[in-house]
C-alpha cells in the first residue's frame, strides 16, 4: 500500500515523535535504544516511509509499549477518548496495513476501554517477529478465527487452528507466521500489566 493513501501514516509519525519527545530522547537515544536506524525513525516520524510491523515492534519496546498499544493511541482520535459505550462500525475503524508483509491489523476497541482488542489478518506465507520488550507489561491472548497461525514462543512453536486461543506468559521473542497457502485471520486481546 502507499504511503500516499494510508491514512494511518501521519498519526503513526505523530504518535512515534509523541513517544520520543514525551521521554526527551533524541533521535539517537531512540535509535539505540530499538535498534532502529535514525535515518529510518527520522523517516517515520516525517510520515515518508510507514514503517513495517518487526520496525513497530523494535519501537513500541523501546518505549515499553505493545505494538498494539502504539496503534491504537496512532488509531484513536479525539472524539474516541470521551467516548465510553456505542456502536463502532467497521467502516469507521482504520485498517494498518504492514508494507513488508501485507499483515492488516484493525482495531477493535476504543482507548477508553480496559483492554486492547486488535484483528489480524495474516497473508499467507507472513513471517512477522517480535521482540521480548514489545510484550513486557501486557498481558496478551491471541484467539485464532479463521486459518492457521504457527505461533513460536521463544523456541516452542504452536500450530494453531480456528477456535484455539493462547494465552502469553512472560516476555520472550515471538514470531507470528503463516505457513499455509491462505490468509489466517486472528484476535489479539491485551491488558496492562504492572511486571514484565
Amino acid at each position: 500500500m502507499s504511503n500516499i493513501v494510508d491514512p494511518l501514516v501521519g498519526r503513526i509519525a505523530a504518535r512515534v515523535r509523541t513517544e520520543r519527545e514525551r521521554r526527551r530522547w533524541t533521535l539517537a537515544q531512540l535509535a539505540d535504544a530499538s535498534g532502529v536506524s535514525q535515518a529510518m525513525i527520522s523517516r517515520i516520524e516525517r510520515g515518508e516511509s510507514s514503517p513495517t510491523a518487526v520496525v513497530l515492534g523494535k519501537l513500541s519496546a523501546a518505549f515499553q509499549l505493545s505494538v498494539a498499544s502504539l496503534l491504537a493511541l496512532a488509531e484513536g482520535t479525539e472524539d474516541d477518548t470521551d467516548r465510553s459505550a456505542g456502536v463502532r462500525r467497521r467502516a469507521e475503524a482504520a485498517e494498518w496495513r504492514d508494507p513488508g508483509t501485507g499483515y492488516r491489523r484493525r482495531q477493535i476497541t476504543g482507548p477508553g476501554f480496559p483492554a486492547e482488542i486488535a484483528e489480524i489478518v495474516l497473508p499467507a506465507g507472513a513471517r512477522v517477529p517480535y521482540p521480548a520488550a514489545a510484550f513486557a507489561f501486557v498481558r496478551q491472548v491471541v484467539w485464532v478465527l479463521d486459518g492457521r497461525l504457527t505461533f513460536h514462543d521463544g523456541d516452542t512453536v504452536h500450530d494453531l487452528e480456528p477456535g484455539d486461543t493462547i494465552e502469553l506468559g512472560a516476555p520472550t521473542d515471538r514470531v507470528f507466521a503463516n505457513t499455509t497457502g491462505t490468509e489466517c485471520r486472528y484476535a489479539v486481546v491485551l491488558t496492562r500489566d504492572t511486571r514484565p
